[in-house]
């Protein structure tokens, strides 16, 4: 399914109206289903699908690793796109208990949450790793995501979600109309590929929720760099989580909210 296409419009240029086309990106309903019940349906752009499907168990929950998943199907329908998740039998019993504990049909407020103790569930707390940051790198992995927005570049209305690491710049990038599916795919895309989330920072193009920093937690990613700034309570979960939370980023200038002994020379600063 085509990612993006032309639209006609009327441009206001230099005082007049011009006709014309834009590119805008295609946005769908996918629906993720699990041994054949429906979990969530997202509005979502039509690629990178399986990722989105590997991603979202992942983030969500759903599994604790990638050999819960005994098969993906991406069936497209008249209306949208079906992600056929098929777990196995201890990922299934866990799915099947966590239904039968919801109360009310699933919405899609928080991916399908629909109780207060979900939406704000503890979270793994990460050890304090060996990997420090220098602090030109929040504006190298920012500048270097935007090399990998093939569809932001032709539409200027996508989120990225990409995974940096020190001297190797951006490994793995995804895009998607939704903030959310974007770093699901690339949560995805980490694990199938065999990237470690400790081994470097996700990277976003959007401002930082507490779901995002959840996500993030949900897979192990010890820094969370995004371009725009945090709410207070994604602060405070990403402290609670031990993630180094920075924001913020434009061009070399930053802001560290969390965790700062991650970067060199931000614990004197922080203490100061």
């Amino acid at each position: 399914m085509e990612t993006h296409r032309k639209k006609t419009r009327l441009a206001f240029r230099a005082g007049r109206l011009e006709s014309g086309n834009r590119a805008v990106p295609t946005e769908v309903p996918v629906a993720l289903v699990y041994n054949g019940t429906t979990q969530a349906v997202m509005m979502a752009s039509p690629d990178d699908l399986e990722d989105f499907a590997a991603g979202f168990s992942l983030t969500e929950g759903m599994i604790s690793d990638l050999s819960e998943i005994k098969e993906i199907e991406v069936l497209s329908q008249d209306r949208g796109i079906e992600l056929r998740i098929w777990l196995a039998p201890a990922a299934e019993a866990r799915f099947a208990a966590r239904r039968r504990a919801q109360v009310g049909p699933v919405g899609c407020g928080l991916c399908g949450i629909d109780s207060l103790a979900e939406a704000l569930r503890p979270l793994p707390a990460l050890a304090a790793g060996a990997m420090i940051f220098a602090p030109t790198d929040p504006a190298a992995a920012m500048g270097d995501l935007t090399r990998h927005q093939a569809l932001n570049d032709a539409t200027r209305a996508t989120h990225a979600a990409g995974f940096y690491r020190p001297g190797q710049g951006t490994v793995l990038a995804r895009e998607d109309v939704g903030r959310h599916n974007a770093l699901d795919k690339l949560a995805g895309a980490m694990a199938r590929g065999g990237h470690a989330a400790a081994t470097g920072a996700l990277v976003l193009t959007s401002r930082v929720s507490v779901d995002m920093v959840q996500k993030a937690a949900m897979i192990g990613a010890p820094v969370l760099m995004a371009a725009s700034a945090p709410t207070a309570l994604a602060i405070d979960e990403a402290d609670a989580a031990g993630i180094t939370l920075v924001a913020v980023v434009r061009g070399a200038d930053f802001e560290i909210f969390t965790h700062p002994e991650r970067f060199t020379g931000a614990r004197a600063a922080h203490v100061a």
